[in-house]
């Protein structure tokens, strides 16, 4: 099965069936990414609330919404949304504060879409979990790495005929992680908490469950090295180079299959090292390999005012926001960014918490 969809975007507009919308938090991050990704899906937004009333009215004027709303209660009775978004920030002691905001959401009756992270603890994933079956509506964490075009193409490799099964991955990305003794803190861990989502659903989209992890962990940036075990057998590293250059390349991933493994660098260059022999060594004088067994790249021309070489599509926004609308209007469930995997991801984030380093520990 495919998991890199190619569609024809269809603009707003030009829905038909369009699903009655609020959306709680007017910030940046909001405004630069997720708002403007309403433009390609079936979403008539009709409240928008935020704790300033006048950035509320502005949000309502610039992307279309019919009312502004400083009381989101006030906003989820009198709108009675089938969707709520939510892009929010975090409370003086640490916890996310929408996860408290989703609670509210489905008990009004709306499905929720919500920025990562989703909480900050596993219990409350849990709770989460309890009240979105019993009020049967659908909560969805948008992990926008598992909609990047070049990570859905490494899942589309694992288990071809060319690459085989996963055996190894490695995934690099730049966070630091606080002393042990700090990590009980919520507040020293919110950086950390908010950034393990992205590396933790490619690991987990990739790779499957993992079933046990260690690491080591160096004091002057914070760095850690993890070792991994999925319980598919594959194993791995996740590489948090916290040390790095804010002018690096920011991140990459590489899978390993059975004589062959692809690389995504940066998010949006894809190169696919195919199935192919060494020359026999000590007499080969070229290196130019037969066509059928040469190296794949993948990356977007930067020329045409195209949707793809647009970061509301090679990020992910956009494909994140139509998984969850598809599966509304369809009435089915999603089956990325859901409350299981965010489970998955905080389990992670509790090991880092509680574990020191060199510990070997089955989650």
């Amino acid at each position: 099965m495919s998991h890199h969809v190619q569609r024809e975007i269809r603009y707003n507009f030009e829905y038909e069936n369009r699903i009655r919308a609020c959306f709680i938090g007017a910030g940046g991050h909001a405004y630069r990414n997720v708002y403007p990704a309403l433009r390609y899906a079936p979403v008539e937004l009709t409240g928008i609330c935020d704790l300033d009333i006048g950035r509320a009215g502005k949000f309502a004027k610039l992307f279309g919404a019919e009312r502004a709303y400083s009381d989101h209660r006030e906003m989820l009775e009198r709108e009675k949304p089938d969707l709520v978004f939510l892009v929010t920030s975090y409370h003086p002691d640490g916890r996310v504060q929408a996860t408290d905001l989703a609670m509210e959401a489905l008990a009004a009756g709306g499905h929720v879409w919500m920025e990562k992270p989703t909480a900050a603890s596993l219990a409350e994933i849990e709770e989460l979990q309890a009240a979105s079956a019993k009020a049967g509506r659908m909560v969805m964490t948008g992990l926008k790495k598992t909609f990047f075009p070049t990570i859905e193409k490494l899942r589309d490799l694992i288990g071809s005929p060319g690459f085989g099964q996963l055996t190894s991955i490695n995934v690099r990305y730049p966070q630091s992680l606080p002393p042990l003794a700090e990590r009980g803190d919520l507040v020293r861990m919110q950086s950390f908490l908010d950034h393990i989502y992205h590396p933790a659903a490619i690991l987990n989209y990739l790779g499957g469950r993992i079933e046990r992890v260690s690491y080591e962990w160096e004091g002057r940036t914070g760095a850690t090295v993890t070792n991994l075990k999925f319980r598919s057998g594959a194993i791995g590293t996740l590489h948090f180079a916290a040390g790095q250059s804010g002018g690096s390349m920011f991140e990459r991933v590489e899978i390993i299959g059975e004589g062959a493994n692809a690389v995504v660098e940066n998010g949006s260059k894809l190169t696919y090292f195919r199935r192919a022999d060494l020359p026999s060594y000590g007499r080969a004088a070229s290196f130019i390999q037969p066509e059928d067994n040469a190296a794949l790249v993948f990356e977007p021309e930067h020329s045409l005012g195209q949707l793809y070489n647009n970061n509301l599509f090679y990020l992910g926004y956009v494909g994140e926001i139509l998984h969850l609308t598809d599966a509304i209007l369809a009435g089915e469930p999603i089956t990325k960014g859901t409350l299981e995997v965010a489970a998955e991801i905080m389990k992670l984030f509790e090991f880092y918490k509680h574990t020191d380093s060199g510990v070997l520990t089955t989650l």
